[in-house]
């Protein structure tokens, strides 16, 4: 596939999104909530972790826009905040997934045979642990530390996108182009990596953008399980939790950070049906 098809692959791959209004909308919706996330804390008067508890449960008004908590804390600085948080380990986490099953699939699809049975086999086996023993484990080895979210969820969400690139690769791998490759004497690793994975790059965006919303999930239920980020930090899954636990008291802790995180998740799932139909017509007709 040379440039220029690329490029008009892409430019018309662009067209067909812009043509679905959902799609469209879901990305600027995206935009704004990363948009605040990224500049609410430094915008706000207050830091996500300052205590007044002469502010405590105070219900929104325009000195604090979303209200306080139990401590006082200003909730649009945490909330903000905390969108920071769930969207880097969702981005980061769904990166070290991508990373670790793009290259296992491929090099299980194009292997073939009895190598290809063995790895994924060794896939089915990681997919039988319950993920919250695994996380569990990894923080008794590692110890607690916020960087060990991004191992543990993207170690566990790389086994599908594994399966997904296999599944693209061996039905790739005895095509024309790539049987042309291995004819001029090209090496396995030009053919994968310059051959077999740029044509990978639709499958791989429209499960990424499907991936991100999963991982948020489950950093939120993490949280819900205290293995979440700890206190004074936040992140959606967290807020939501401390919320929920005084949802009576104060409802606008729970309403605030859950409209948030579900936004976010709504939007990628319509933005990643869109990118799906935008970068594989046949499968909007299906």
């Amino acid at each position: 596939m040379n440039i220029s098809q690329s490029s008009s692959l892409g430019r018309d791959a662009w067209v067909r999104l812009r043509a679905n209004r959902m799609a469209m909308v879901s990305l600027s919706l995206l935009v704004a909530i990363s948009f605040v996330s990224l500049f609410g804390p430094l915008l706000s008067s207050y830091s996500y972790d300052q205590q007044n508890l002469d502010h405590i449960f105070k219900s929104p008004d325009s000195t604090h826009l979303f209200g306080t908590d139990n401590l006082g804390r200003d909730l649009f600085a945490r909330t903000t905040y905390g969108g920071r948080i769930s969207l880097a380990v969702g981005l980061l986490a769904t990166l070290v997934s991508l990373i670790i099953g793009v290259t296992y699939g491929m090099l299980s699809g194009y292997a073939g045979g009895r190598i290809d049975s063995w790895m994924m086999r060794f896939v089915d086996v990681l997919y039988s642990l319950p993920f919250i023993i695994f996380v569990i484990l990894l923080m008794v080895i590692f110890g607690r530390n916020f960087l060990l979210l991004f191992l543990a969820i993207g170690a566990v969400e790389w086994l599908t996108m594994a399966r997904i690139t296999r599944a693209q690769t061996l039905h790739l791998k005895n095509a024309e182009f790539i049987e042309a490759a291995r004819a001029l004497g090209y090496s396995h690793a030009r053919i994968l990596f310059r051959h077999l994975l740029p044509n990978l790059i639709g499958p791989i965006i429209i499960y990424s953008t499907l991936t991100v919303p999963a991982v948020m999930l489950l950093e939120a239920v993490l949280s819900f399980l205290g293995l979440g980020v700890q206190a004074p930090m936040s992140s959606w899954g967290s807020l939501i939790k401390e919320g929920a636990e005084k949802m009576d008291a104060a409802p606008w802790l729970l309403f605030f950070p859950g409209s948030f995180f579900c936004l976010t998740l709504f939007a990628l799932n319509f933005l990643g049906d869109g990118l799906r139909d935008a970068l594989d017509p046949k499968s909007s007709k299906d």
